[in-house]
């Protein structure tokens, strides 16, 4: 039997929890087409609440563990989020950008590209793919955009102080 990665929150510093939940995303469920890389490549609507005392901003990523690249694949790292967003729409990370926070910047996924980049993993088993909100104790994380994704998604994890989590799967 093949053990499967640990999820990418498994490594970092305890954090509390909040709540997430997402139109397009069912917790547990299979990543719909609109949100593979060839098939429509949209980020997908998420919205959260119950974020601590002391949210200054948020950040989002997605990341997929079971890529075979020893390290994972970064979909999707959006930072600078004000702390009075707390829902992005469908496609707000992607194509037109239309409902993206003003403010908010993208690094580059491991796509090399600056915004939301949908699954598309190998032939075989089913990969996971975790969206997180994390709630942070900053505004901005101060980092440039042409940082790799492991330094952004360090810095969130330096400043955050709780992180929301809904996983999907999805294979080919």
């Amino acid at each position: 039997m093949t053990q499967r990665a640990p999820l990418p929150y498994d490594y970092l510093r305890q954090v509390p929890a909040f709540t997430i939940a997402s139109d397009d995303l069912v917790d547990g469920g299979v990543l719909p087409d609109a949100h593979v890389y060839e098939l429509g490549n949209l980020s997908p609507h998420l919205r959260w609440s119950g974020a601590p005392e002391g949210t200054r901003g948020y950040a989002v990523t997605c990341f997929d563990p079971d890529a075979p690249t020893g390290s994972g694949w970064w979909h999707w790292l959006l930072v600078d989020i004000p702390a009075d967003v707390t829902e992005l729409p469908r496609g707000a990370g992607s194509g037109a950008m239309e409902g993206l926070p003003e403010g908010a910047i993208h690094g580059r996924n491991d796509y090399g590209a600056f915004d939301f980049g949908g699954a598309a993993p190998p032939p075989g088993p089913p990969h996971r793919y975790v969206f997180a909100v994390h709630a942070l104790g900053v505004e901005s994380i101060q980092v440039t955009v042409d940082q790799t994704a492991a330094v952004f998604a360090g810095t969130v994890n330096h400043h955050a102080l709780a992180r929301a989590v809904l996983t999907v799967e999805y294979g080919v």
